[in-house]
């Protein structure tokens, strides 16, 4: 008797309404609210979790979780966060927006074999930058 092979097909999750909520000194929306949860914007379009966003930005994780618990503006995150919001757009000129999470914890040879990430929490941002400037001028390498 043939056996019958079932298809393993998921149910599509019903999108949720996306609503967004200001936090004073934040660069775009600031929160993003899907279903229950509320996060940070970049780190929300960077599908990065708190601690890796967190290095990234340089705060703790517990600093993000009140920001997106509170919505209210913790000094110590509005200007590492800007930075990289601009960072996180001028990258998306020239790259895949929707690549750019894992392109931040992936090794690159450009950066001699560093994670974009490593570079940043080195205090060497300005090679991202140049990175850029290369790439939108075409100057090689």
């Amino acid at each position: 008797m043939p056996t019958k092979t079932r298809s393993k097909t998921r149910k599509r999750k019903t999108p949720t309404a996306v609503v967004s909520k200001s936090v004073p000194g934040l660069a775009g929306v600031g929160l993003v609210r899907i279903g229950s949860e509320s996060r940070l914007e970049l780190r929300d379009r960077l599908q990065m979790p708190r601690v890796l966003f967190g290095r990234v930005v340089n705060v703790s994780e517990r600093t993000i979780a009140k920001v997106e618990a509170t919505a209210e503006n913790v000094d110590k995150l509005q200007r590492p966060y800007n930075e990289m919001y601009r960072l996180y757009h001028a990258l998306g000129e020239v790259v895949d927006p929707e690549t750019l999470g894992a392109w931040f914890i992936t090794a690159n040879e450009a950066f001699d074999g560093l994670k974009p990430i490593e570079v940043i929490e080195r205090g060497d941002a300005h090679r991202l930058w140049d990175m850029i400037y290369r790439l939108r001028s075409g100057i090689p390498g």
